[in-house]
């Protein structure tokens, strides 16, 4: 039989957004892969270029819809870095839970829309179900429902609400048990077992070649964790450790991917009601630095050339921050700014671990890898 290429979006369901995918089957097996990026590019790293300090935050909550608040954060810990600024430990501590939030948010919108990628309604529904839980408490905090602009050089926008701790407690006490109903529907169901189990196989190995990581790496049995080898924030005074799956000798296949964010988001769920109990509270508690000449200090610092840099746990990997001062002759705005997407890195990987497979498992495959086109486009 005759081979061809097969082209799989921009509109298609399985890209999770808008990109192609190039297929070349023989008959239902596919031969080769050809991702086609780039549809949503918005240049945000040279717009940033043309904005102050405060006003880039906004920006970075954009680079991901499913997770706007790990993307800010990570933008606000490299200008910190560049400015010097100290920050409070009450506002460390308001920044995980709104990160770890956020991170079962995104999770939870990852599952519900895989569930239909391989046959199952239900998931979808009960999954958006419990992300609204968790949209409610990250609206209690930064006022929106989806790009928050809650994290401040120095702290936060505001602090915890009145009686935001023991709401959040109910809602994620309520979640870890429901997070046994999605395994009683997906992990006894044949058909979603059939559809993941011994399909897309991808090795710890190979993916650290290609620099994937994030759950994908540790759904494949390598234990690395921003937060864990490189603690920042107040992750090395919680009481946790990463999730990480034992896959087979072949390598991580779908189910091993599925099975790992399932874990990660019971042990954010955890984290969180841990820092709930060590937040520092009292009086001589704040949630920002009290500093008022935190952007004076830009153009003392941006002007000498100075650079700040941070590399955080976002929801799909390793995400990255590189600021280089001195923008405007004047310091007030940053002269470079790049950003390092996890996605950008693992598309390309993913679409080559379909190769062997057929048509219908490219669905299973790519929406293991959770692609987000926001970030990864740019």
């Amino acid at each position: 039989m005759a081979e061809m290429w097969i082209s799989m979006g921009p509109q298609h369901p399985m890209t999770h957004g808008l990109w192609t995918l190039k297929v070349k089957v023989d008959g239902e097996t596919v031969v080769d892969t050809e991702p086609d990026l780039g549809y949503i590019h918005r240049g945000v790293e040279k717009i940033c270029e043309a904005r102050d300090f405060t006003q880039i935050t906004p920006y970075a909550d954009r680079l991901c819809y499913a997770s706007a608040n790990t993307w800010s954060h990570a933008y606000i810990y490299a200008a910190e870095d560049l400015l010097e600024v100290e920050v409070p430990e009450r506002a460390e501590y308001i920044r995980m839970v709104a990160v770890e939030l956020q991170r079962v948010a995104s999770h939870l919108m990852w599952l519900g829309a895989y569930c239909p990628d391989v046959g199952n309604l239900t998931g979808m529904v009960w999954c958006l179900r419990e992300r609204e839980m968790m949209m409610d408490l990250l609206q209690e905090l930064g006022g929106s429902r989806m790009h928050y602009n809650f994290p401040r050089i120095g702290g936060v926008k505001r602090d915890l609400p009145i009686g935001f701790a023991l709401r959040c407690r109910a809602k994620l006490k309520l979640f870890l048990e429901r997070i046994q109903e999605y395994e009683a529907i997906l992990d006894e169901s044949t058909i979603f077992l059939v559809r993941t189990q011994g399909v897309g196989y991808a090795k710890a190995e190979e993916m650290i070649n290609h620099g994937v990581s994030g759950p994908n790496v540790r759904a494949a049995g390598h234990n690395y964790d921003v937060r864990w080898a490189h603690p920042y924030s107040i992750y090395d005074e919680l009481d946790w450790e990463p999730s990480v799956e034992r896959p087979s000798i072949k390598g991580s296949d779908c189910y091993d991917r599925y099975r790992v964010r399932v874990e990660e988001m019971r042990q954010s769920a955890l984290m969180i009601l841990d820092g709930l109990d060590k937040m520092p509270g009292g009086a001589d508690t704040h949630y920002q630095s009290g500093d008022p000449a935190i952007l004076g200090k830009a153009p003392a610092r941006a002007a000498e050339g100075q650079t700040g840099f941070h590399h955080f746990e976002d929801s799909r990997g390793e995400s990255m921050f590189y600021l280089a001062g001195g923008g405007d002759g004047r310091g007030k705005h940053p002269y470079r700014v790049s950003i390092r997407s996890p996605m950008f890195i693992t598309i390309p990987y993913a679409s080559k671990c379909m190769i062997g497979y057929k048509i219908a498992d490219i669905p299973a495959i790519m929406g293991s890898f959770d692609p987000c086109i926001g970030e990864t486009d740019r």
